[in-house]
C-alpha cells in the first residue's frame, strides 16, 4: 500500500490527471498528496453546463500553530490549491477538532465562498458537514466546518472493493434524499466525489462542502439539478463496480474502457444488483440508453429518490451463525432423562441399568488397608517439608558469601528486598532521535522531548494497514529514542501519545550500551507491549539503572482520512525521588 505524508480530508479529491494548478499543490507543506502515483488535490472533470473560474494560484501563506480570531489554532495542511488552503485545526474554545478553509479577502471567489458557507450554514441538516463559521478577518476570509474523526471517505471504503447491494442501497438512498432536500432550498453541490461523501462509525453516510466546494473552485452549473444527479449515479456506479463509469481514471478508480461508451453495471462486473444497476444508469447522462427496461431518466435528485423508494427494499445479508455442536450424552445423567424409555408393546425398547457402587472397605483388611494410606502420606508429607528447608537454606547462602557479605545485583537490576521506588522529577533528556529502519520526520524527533506538549512527533500517513501500511521498510516499527546523558536512576515514565489507540511497548538498553539501535539492543522490558490511550504513564516497582530507552511503536490508530497515523507528543522519564 501506498502511503502519504498529509490526510485526503476536506475538498481535496483524487482527480484523474494532473490539476492545471498542480504547481500550486506541490507546496502543501508534507509535499503533494498522492494516490496511485497521482496528485489528489486535481479538479474533477467539467461536464457540460459546468464552468470553472480562473484563480491565482497563490494560497495564504500562513503555518501550523497560527491561531484565527485567537480561537482556532492551525494544525496540519491538507489542500493548497487554487488559491486557497485547506487545513485540520483545533477549537481551542470547545477543545475538538475543526476543518478550515482559508483564502486571501481580495481573492476573486471570497464573496462567493463566503455566501456559500453561510446559505450552507442555515440548512442546519444532519445528513451535511455542517458549517460552523464563515468570517472575513485581517484580509482573510475562512470558512470552518465541522471535522468526523470515526468518519471514513467513500474513496478509502471502493480502494477496498465494490459494496455489497444492501450497502450500495443505503448509500444512494441516503445521498439522494439529502440533495433533494438541499435543492428544495435552492443549494447545490456541484462537486459529489467519492471523496465528498462520508460513511460514520453508525453506517450514516454524511455529505461534505455543499455549495462551498464548488465555490472553492469556481464551479458553476446551468442546470444543478442535473448535475448532482448524474454525480449521484456516477457514485453508485462507483460503489457496484469499482469502476468510474467515464473513460478517465479519477479518485483512485479505473475508468471504462476508451471507445464502448457507458456501458451497463452487470456488463462491466458480475452479480452486479440489477435494480441498481438500472438506477445507476437512469441517473447517469448516456445519451437516452438508460436502462434495460427503458424507464425514462431520473434528472433530478428528487426523481431519483422516488425511485429509490419504489425499489422492493433491498435487506442486509443475514448474519451467519455457526451450528452448537450436538448434545452428548454422558454417564453422569442419571434418572430417565438422557436414557432411552422402555415402552410396553414397543418392541426394541431398551432399558439402561445404573452401575451399583462398590461396598465401603468395612472389612478388617479394608481397614488396615486405609491405615498404610494414611501412614504413606503422612511420611510423604514430612520428606518434601525436609527438602523444602533445605532447598531455601541453600538459596540463603548462595545469596550471602563466605564472609557473609550479600552479593551486589547485576547491572541495570535492583538490590533484592528494596522498597518500592517513589518516582521523583523528570530527568533531564540530553538528546532525542527517531527509531526504525527508515526513521520517519528525524527532524521532529526533538519535538517529542522538548517540553512543550502543543509540538509533538508525528507519523506519515499509511493506508491499508496499521502496522506502517505493511512496508518491508517499516517492519520494525518506529518510536523515539531518548538519551538521558548519562546512566540514571529510573523510576517511570509519562508519556504523552499523539493519538490514542497505539500499539506501544517501552524498552531500556543495558547501562554499558554505546548507540544503541536495533531493538535488539535495548534488552530490558519496561512496559509490555499494550494499546496505549492519550497517557502511557508507569511507575517502576524498583528503579531501573539506564541511559537509552526507546519509545517503541509497532501499530497505528486510525485517523479520519482512511489511514493510519500515530506519534509522540511529549516524554518524561521520573528519577527517583530525593
Amino acid at each position: 500500500m501506498a502511503e502519504r505524508s498529509t490526510a485526503a480530508v476536506d475538498v481535496a479529491d483524487n482527480g484523474g490527471n494532473e490539476p492545471p494548478a498542480a504547481d500550486a499543490a506541490k507546496a502543501t507543506a508534507d509535499g503533494v498528496d498522492t494516490q496511485n502515483g497521482r496528485a489528489a488535490d486535481g479538479p474533477m472533470p467539467e461536464k457540460d453546463g459546468e464552468r470553472r473560474k480562473a484563480a491565482p494560484a497563490a494560497a495564504p501563506e500562513l503555518h501550523s500553530g497560527h491561531k484565527l480570531a485567537r480561537r482556532y489554532r492551525l494544525e496540519e495542511c491538507v489542500t493548497r490549491l487554487d488559491g486557497f488552503s485547506s487545513w485540520r485545526a483545533m477549537d481551542e474554545k470547545l477543545r475538538r477538532a475543526v476543518g478550515v478553509h482559508l483564502l486571501p479577502a481580495d481573492h476573486p471567489r471570497a464573496r462567493a465562498v463566503l455566501a456559500a458557507a453561510r446559505s450552507s450554514a442555515l440548512l442546519g441538516d444532519p445528513r451535511f458537514v455542517h458549517v460552523l463559521d464563515a468570517v472575513e478577518e485581517n484580509d482573510l476570509v475562512y470558512v470552518v466546518h465541522e471535522w468526523l474523526p470515526d468518519a471514513t471517505e467513500l474513496t478509502a471504503i471502493l480502494a477496498a472493493g465494490p459494496l455489497e447491494p444492501h450497502e450500495a442501497y443505503q448509500l444512494v438512498t441516503q445521498v439522494s434524499q439529502a440533495m433533494a432536500a438541499a435543492h428544495r432550498e435552492g443549494l447545490a453541490h456541484l462537486r459529489l466525489t467519492p471523496s465528498a461523501i462520508l460513511r460514520t462509525s453508525t453506517g450514516q453516510y454524511r455529505i461534505r462542502g455543499l455549495a462551498v466546494n464548488a465555490a472553492l473552485r469556481g464551479i458553476t452549473s446551468d442546470t444543478p439539478q442535473r448535475a448532482d444527479t448524474e454525480a449521484i449515479g456516477a457514485l453508485l456506479y462507483a460503489a457496484l463496480t469499482q469502476r468510474w463509469p467515464y473513460e478517465e481514471d479519477a479518485y483512485g478508480l479505473t475508468g471504462l474502457p476508451k471507445g464502448v461508451g457507458l456501458i451497463a453495471p452487470d456488463q462491466v462486473r458480475a452479480g452486479v444488483h440489477r435494480g441498481l444497476g438500472e438506477l445507476a444508469m437512469r441517473a447517469l447522462a448516456n445519451d437516452g440508453a438508460t436502462a434495460s427496461r427503458q424507464e425514462p431518466p431520473c434528472t433530478t435528485p428528487e426523481e431519483l429518490a422516488k425511485a429509490v423508494a419504489a425499489m422492493p427494499r433491498i435487506r442486509p445479508p443475514e448474519p451467519a451463525f455457526t451450528a452448537p455442536p450436538e448434545y452428548q450424552h454422558t454417564t453422569y445423567q442419571q434418572g430417565s432423562y438422557g436414557r432411552p424409555q422402555s415402552h410396553p408393546g414397543v418392541p426394541g425398547s431398551l432399558t439402561m441399568s445404573v452401575p451399583v457402587p462398590p461396598p465401603p472397605l468395612q472389612s478388617r483388611t479394608g481397614r488396615v488397608l486405609k491405615w498404610g494410606v494414611a501412614a504413606l502420606l503422612i511420611a510423604a508429607l514430612g520428606l518434601g517439608s525436609w527438602q523444602l528447608a533445605d532447598t531455601l537454606l541453600e538459596r540463603v547462602k548462595g545469596d550471602t558469601g563466605s564472609n557473609g557479605s550479600t552479593q551486589q545485583p547485576k547491572a541495570g537490576e535492583a538490590p533484592k528486598g528494596a522498597k518500592p521506588t517513589t518516582p521523583g522529577k523528570p530527568l533531564h533528556i540530553g538528546n532525542a532521535t527517531a527509531f526504525g529502519k527508515e526513521p520517519i520526520k528525524p527532524e521532529d524527533a526533538d519535538k517529542a522531548a522538548d517540553g512543550n506538549p502543543d509540538s509533538a512527533w508525528v507519523t506519515k500517513v499509511f493506508y491499508g494497514y496499521a502496522n506502517f501500511g505493511n512496508l518491508d521498510s517499516y517492519d520494525d516499527g518506529s518510536g523515539i529514542v531518548v538519551d538521558l546523558g548519562s546512566v540514571q536512576d529510573v523510576a517511570g515514565l509519562d508519556v504523552d501519545m499523539y493519538a490514542a489507540g497505539q500499539k506501544v511497548e517501552v524498552r531500556a538498553a543495558s547501562p554499558e550500551a554505546s548507540s544503541p539501535r536495533s531493538l535488539s539492543d535495548f534488552s530490558h522490558e519496561v512496559v509490555k507491549l499494550t494499546t496505549a490511550g492519550k497517557n502511557l504513564k508507569t511507575t517502576l516497582e524498583t528503579p531501573l539503572k539506564a541511559r537509552y530507552l526507546v519509545i517503541h511503536i509497532t501499530a497505528l490508530p486510525s485517523d479520519s482520512s482512511g489511514g493510519y497515523r500515530g506519534g509522540i507528543s511529549e516524554i518524561k522519564v521520573l528519577g527517583t525521588a530525593e
